[in-house]
């Protein structure tokens, strides 16, 4: 069975550095060359599907990044399905109370800490102890993204048996009032308030960061980052084609 590098870095007390946009098998391929700890595979928002992540998870293997996959719902039979097919991580969108927080473990873990699907996985191909040896390799991440899920942060930090608090900001800014506006100073004041009450708690927190923003998050303690590729390739891209007008006259 792999070692999930991400989830026992962070139990070190170490820094993991999570990509997204990836629904390819060849960019994650591609870019497993840098070095990267994890890749987000998005399964909330973008096409991938189960019949997807198999051959999306392998490709993450190649180069031992932890593959995290964000479902779509908190819902039992997708968390552990999501497991059951390959991933070695799941992120979890809006979950706003304790119970919720609650309820990922319970999908997410076999007995004694939970009551996940009794079955096997990719990730335990050749282990006939995968079921005894899982609890320990499958990170669990769940999203602070709401307002009311910030209001109840200090309940949903009491649940045990989750990695990562992940303060998104898009959907707390538009249940904030402030739809499309992350950088708005009440969100962005509200974000900084989650983290802080994270980390304070002795949990680990993570955030969506940029290459503008990566050391204030650091600095308020963040250990998850995760980073899209785009604006990586929108740079350069613009950088070049600025070279080729100079130099065009």
């Amino acid at each position: 069975m792999r070692e999930n590098t991400t989830k026992h870095k962070l139990e070190r007390g170490e820094h993991v550095v999570c990509v997204s946009g990836l629904n390819s098998t060849h960019i994650i391929d591609f870019l497993g060359q840098f070095g990267f700890d994890a890749v987000w595979i998005e399964g909330e928002h973008g096409p991938v599907d189960f019949a997807d992540i198999p051959d999306l998870t392998r490709a993450c293997d190649l180069w031992n990044m932890t593959s995290v996959v964000r479902v779509n719902q908190n819902n039992a039979g997708i968390i552990y399905r999501t497991f059951d097919v390959g991933a070695q991580g799941v992120v979890i969108p809006h979950v706003n109370t304790a119970d919720e927080a609650r309820a990922v473990v319970d999908a997410a873990k076999f007995h004694p800490i939970g009551n996940r699907g009794m079955f096997g996985s990719r990730q335990g191909y050749g282990d006939p102890d995968y079921v005894h040896k899982a609890n320990d390799e499958t990170l669990v991440v769940v999203l602070i993204e709401d307002i009311a899920a910030v209001n109840n942060i200090q309940d949903i930090l009491t649940v045990d048996n989750i990695d990562v608090f992940f303060v998104a900001p898009s959907d707390l800014a538009q249940s904030m009032g402030h739809l499309g506006a992350i950088d708005h100073p009440d969100v962005v004041a509200t974000i900084d308030s989650a983290l802080e009450q994270i980390v304070a708690s002795g949990r680990t927190a993570g955030a969506l960061v940029t290459d503008d923003n990566v050391e204030h998050y650091m600095g308020k303690g963040v250990r998850f980052m995760m980073t899209g590729w785009q604006a990586w390739v929108g740079s350069g891209a613009a950088a070049f084609k600025a070279k080729v007008e100079a130099a065009a006259g």
